[in-house]
């Protein structure tokens, strides 16, 4: 099988889209440059399918490569037939590939090792034949030293009958196909544990039990972690005599003297070696499609807090609010750059609100603010309510941002870098500030872990997860586009073709040489060399440049065609940009070259009609209940504004502005069956709840979609 049938079977498209993609992927082409300049040579595959088809080509070479491995490690051992060279070369099934090797694998010494050194294959394969032969009989004659009795004889036979039971592929996979369709996950509490307080949010799984195929991949992950924190023991079983109905039926050959020591074999066989083996891989297998699945919502909640809609470029005042310890005020320019900094003391205990207002109307007006983002932690309501009371000069925005993650930033390297001379609380409201202004700029230096819009996302596959989350970072950053003269190293690292290290040398080109003219300066950039230039250059922008498609999604490639395109509308390329009744006259399939399609054409005048178009909304301002500032004033029948925070396979959370997010519990989203539930709400939607159920004690509050 080549690796292009092997990835059809997988990515619905025509094979040589698949050919031509991986072609692209082996000459160092991105995925964003892919999916978005290489439309025509793809079959217009969008970036999911171009994802899928790099991890599938990936898989392949991990197959081949550990068949290479398999194949020289069975010839070296002296044991490689023809047919068996054959079955190996013919799979690209890892595990099959694994069941093939499992009688060669160099294993730690087994029962039936030690009965092979006394002697007694001859004896396992006179039994295993179930012919007419006097087994017991038999067994008297390979008696020894090591073999005291006609007893350790036939066990001894067992032992090496029952190994091969065990390595038999068709018993495997049959078995397999059993715990697939019909395991049952078992769990009991470690009773020693029973009270602890730490045991009582997995209590639910104290006692449980339901098929593997229908535990969904939030529960499953949650008895994993109860298992491994030691409150609970869990088993993957399946109806044991069904099980010795399928390897009867493939390793018995009807009644005979034999029979009873091959059940016997078979018994301890599926107990001792292929119940422990294939039980475990069911479960690895299930985790797998959990990690997959949780890693998958953790995905699609970044790529939408990532894309959340920014304020743009706007002078901010932002707040970390505090009780004792003051409110930590900053002022940024349009640009993010700090201004000043401040500690106001408006609660308690100091209750300096009159002068901590006289401050803000100060700070508002000598910093020319637009707008005022207030963190989402502690005091983040008291402060709100502060804010709100002052009569400013000019209208002032106030918005409440979340802070998740900002004490992360403040303490990190990059935190450092951009503010040696301040301490994490001024960083932490920078980020504050910076986050409401542009929260892809702002949240891509901080680790997706620490944002808080994942589940379980400790328990999963870690390696998995990062390149996940990297690949939404990177596909979020390069469908926005970045500009290259005010983005920071960090948000450059994630342009197409660029990475950590020309970014840095970028920054400090632009350090060095004064802000980018045009995107040809890019090609001055040390290191910075042909590939990349091709891959990252239509992603980055330049505001006032001189050649307005230097701030457009074009790619230089295809200037020429524009240019081309103006001339034939006997107009310059500044008087066809965003001119939406002149471009509607061009007819693309007059401008195809061997190089750019029609596909690739089409996105060209689309991006004419509105070049560089941010495809993010704008931010707009929420407001919470204001009778609402702690979960002592929320009561069952409430309806409240609220902000969906985190979504789930379970269901979303909705901050309604205290400490504590309810839960909308997925069957309360909408009536009728919904299967996810990004089908209905999205991370930063503007919702209204209501409020089912308050508990206080636990600090848990349900919630009903109003839709």
């Amino acid at each position: 099988m080549t690796n292009i049938d092997f990835i059809k079977k997988a990515v619905a498209t025509a094979a040589i889209n698949i050919q031509k993609t991986v072609e692209l992927l082996q000459e160092d082409c991105t995925i964003p440059f892919i999916s978005r300049y290489r439309k025509d040579t793809t079959g217009n595959l969008d970036e999911v399918q171009i994802e899928q088809i790099a991890k599938l080509q990936k898989e392949y070479e991990v197959i081949v490569k550990r068949k290479e491995a398999i194949l020289k490690s069975i010839e070296e051992q002296k044991a490689l037939t023809p047919e068996l060279e054959k079955k190996i070369q013919q799979s690209f099934d890892l595990q099959e590939l694994e069941d093939f090797y499992l009688p060669f694998k160099k294993k730690k010494k087994t029962k039936a090792d030690v009965a092979r050194e006394n002697g007694l294959e001859p004896l396992a394969k006179i039994i295993m034949a179930q012919g007419k032969d006097d087994v017991d009989f038999l067994a008297t004659k390979y008696l020894n030293a090591n073999v005291a009795n006609e007893e350790a004889a036939l066990q001894g036979a067992r032992d090496i009958i029952a190994e091969w039971i065990n390595e038999n592929i068709y018993v495997r996979k049959q078995l397999r196909r059993l715990y697939e369709r019909k395991a049952t996950i078992t769990t009991k509490v470690v009773k020693s544990k029973k009270d602890e307080e730490a045991a009582q949010k997995f209590n639910q799984y104290f006692d449980w039990s339901e098929p593997l195929t229908k535990a969904p991949s939030h529960r499953l992950l949650a008895i994993l972690r109860a298992e491994n924190e030691g409150f609970i023991k869990f088993k993957v079983e399946v109806d044991i005599d069904e099980a010795y109905d399928i390897i009867d039926e493939l390793v018995l050959k009807g009644q005979s003297p034999a029979t009873p020591h091959v059940q016997l074999a078979i018994e301890d066989s599926f107990k001792r070696l292929l119940n422990p083996a294939i039980s475990n891989e069911t479960l690895q297998e299930a985790k797998a499609k959990a990690d997959a699945n949780s890693i998958q919502v953790f995905a699609n909640n970044l790529g939408q807090l990532l894309l959340a809609p920014p304020l743009g470029e706007k002078r901010i005042l932002a707040i970390d609010p505090g009780f004792r310890s003051g409110c930590k005020v900053v002022c940024l320019d349009e640009k993010g750059d700090l201004l000043y900094n401040e500690t106001i003391y408006p609660h308690a205990p100091q209750n300096e609100t009159a002068m901590a207002m006289k401050k803000i109307r100060s700070m508002v007006n000598s910093y020319k603010i637009d707008a005022i983002s207030i963190g989402n932690g502690t005091a983040s309501r008291e402060t709100e309510f502060f804010i709100k009371k002052i009569a400013f000069d000019k209208p002032v925005q106030v918005f409440i941002v979340s802070e998740a993650g900002a004490s992360v930033y403040s303490a990190s390297k990059i935190a450092r870098e951009e503010f040696p001379n301040y301490d994490v609380t001024v960083r932490g409201s920078v980020s504050i500030g910076r986050r409401l202004s542009d929260p892809l700029a702002e949240l891509v230096k901080i680790d997706p872990k620490a944002i808080g819009v994942g589940q379980y996302q400790h328990d999963v596959d870690q390696n998995k997860l990062k390149e996940e989350l990297d690949n939404t970072v990177i596909r979020c950053v390069n469908s926005v586009g970045i500009n290259i003269n005010t983005a920071s190293k960090h948000l450059l690292s994630y342009v197409s073709g660029i990475g950590e290290k020309l970014a840095e040398n970028i920054v400090n080109y632009r350090s060095e040489n004064g802000p980018f003219e045009n995107r040809k300066q890019l090609k001055k950039v040390p290191r910075l060399g042909e590939k990349a230039y091709q891959q990252g250059v239509a992603f980055i922008r330049i505001s006032n440049a001189k050649n307005p498609l230097d701030n457009s999604a074009v790619h230089p490639e295809a200037y020429g065609i524009v240019e081309k395109m103006a001339k034939d509308l006997k107009l310059s390329v500044n008087d066809l940009i965003a001119n939406k009744e002149k471009t509607a006259l061009i007819k693309a399939e007059n401008y195809i070259t061997p190089e750019i399609g029609l596909l690739t054409l089409k996105d060209i005048i689309k991006e004419l009609e509105k070049p560089g178009l941010d495809p993010r909304k704008s931010a707009k301002v929420f407001e919470f209940d204001p009778n609402v500032k702690s979960i002592k004033d929320v009561k069952s029948g409430m309806i409240l504004p609220g902000i969906v925070n985190n979504i789930t396979n379970f269901g979303c959370f909705v901050d309604i502005g205290i400490k504590e997010s309810g839960l909308v519990h997925i069957s309360q989203l909408k009536s009728g069956f919904v299967s996810d539930v990004n089908e209905v709400v999205k991370l930063h939607q503007h919702v209204e709840v209501k409020v089912t159920e308050v508990d206080e004690d636990r600090k848990r509050i349900q919630l009903t979609m109003i839709l």
